[in-house]
């Protein structure tokens, strides 16, 4: 996704990149999770419609018109300075950021084209039946008991990253769902950098479903962007699978859905992982290869251990890692 850079670097490719974005956007098996996210294809095909490459192609023009308007707003900002060798560095900029997000548009729509190839042609319309899921979230890979804390660490380019995955007491109903509230706290070089509240249920199934985030990321204590910020069941934003029940290799997924705001997909390579953090050593990790078509060059592996949940994210392109070191019970 990104070249090699420090934390500090790294972290502020990461912010510009969702500054610009604002701009230019503004179950009981693995089997029948897909079936309940991809729907029935040959019904799809025999109404002639394909919801999938459709709406890549609509979040395409979408990008790029969101784009253009970006790119004459910017001309307008460089008509107002006086200085003309001024006037034209700017112009030039805008330019240069116009040629970068449609470049950025047209990766994610290939991005988009090669998901649906997993997921199929059929609209992504989950049904949500509140009835449906239950109030706690056991799933051995991604167990969420409240009161209990997970703490990781990055010292990647030699700053070091702290985040605070904390699962409150709180809840919040999202499409009728009781949901489960953390708090999701990053520090870099003991600056507060991100603050998200993140909302997960478990369906009956075992299934563990992602409803939203409301999050904001910060520079010099202030917020800038709050990009990603979506709720299942407002303005057409969707829940998706964040942890199947029963994972098999090969189960491709969408983990959210808010159109050119909040798309990560999943996918099962491996449930045999042996894998060492500051935390200890585990055996029989699940392995998910995740990937968006808001950050096309993104493809990070997540390292779940059975009874622990998350224990390592590593950024396949820089060797980033990402490690649980401790786990706070009972607050």
């Amino acid at each position: 996704m990104k070249s090699k850079l420090t934390q500090n670097q790294v972290l502020r490719v990461r912010h510009n990149w969702k500054r610009d974005r604002r701009g230019w956007l503004a179950a009981a098996s693995a089997a029948g999770v897909l079936l309940l996210l991809n729907l029935s294809g040959s019904a799809v095909n025999a109404q002639g419609v394909d919801a999938c490459a459709q709406t890549s192609d609509l979040a395409k023009r979408s990008c790029l018109e969101a784009t253009q308007s970006n790119y004459v707003n910017a001309l307008g900002k460089c008509a107002n300075l006086s200085d003309q060798s001024a006037r034209q560095a700017c112009q030039d900029q805008a330019t240069a950021d116009r040629n970068d997000a449609q470049q950025i548009c047209q990766a994610g729509f290939l991005v988009r084209q090669t998901s649906c190839g997993q997921l199929g042609p059929a609209p992504y319309d989950p049904v949500i039946d509140p009835a449906n899921f239950v109030t706690t979230i056991d799933n051995p890979y991604f167990p969420l008991v409240p009161g209990t804390t997970f703490i990781y660490e990055d010292h990647f380019g030699g700053s070091l990253m702290r985040d605070e995955f904390a699962v409150t007491h709180n809840t919040r109903v999202l499409d009728g769902v009781t949901c489960v509230e953390v708090h999701d706290s990053v520090f870099t070089n003991g600056a507060l950098t991100e603050d998200t509240l993140d909302w997960f249920a478990q369906d009956r199934d075992g299934n563990v479903w992602y409803f939203g985030e409301n999050t904001h990321e910060l520079e010099d204590g202030l917020i800038f962007t709050i990009a990603g910020t979506f709720m299942s069941g407002v303005n057409g934003d969707k829940p998706g699978i964040i942890m199947e029940a029963h994972p098999a290799v090969g189960d491709f997924y969408r983990q959210e859905f808010s159109l050119n705001n909040a798309e990560d997909f999943g996918q099962v390579a491996g449930l045999n992982a042996h894998v060492t953090v500051p935390y200890g050593s585990f055996d029989h990790c699940l392995k998910t290869p995740e990937t968006t078509p808001l950050e096309p060059d993104l493809l990070e592996d997540k390292f779940y251990a059975p009874g622990v949940g998350n224990i390592l994210t590593l950024d396949v392109n820089t060797g980033e890692r990402t490690e649980l070191v401790r786990i706070i019970r009972g607050q």
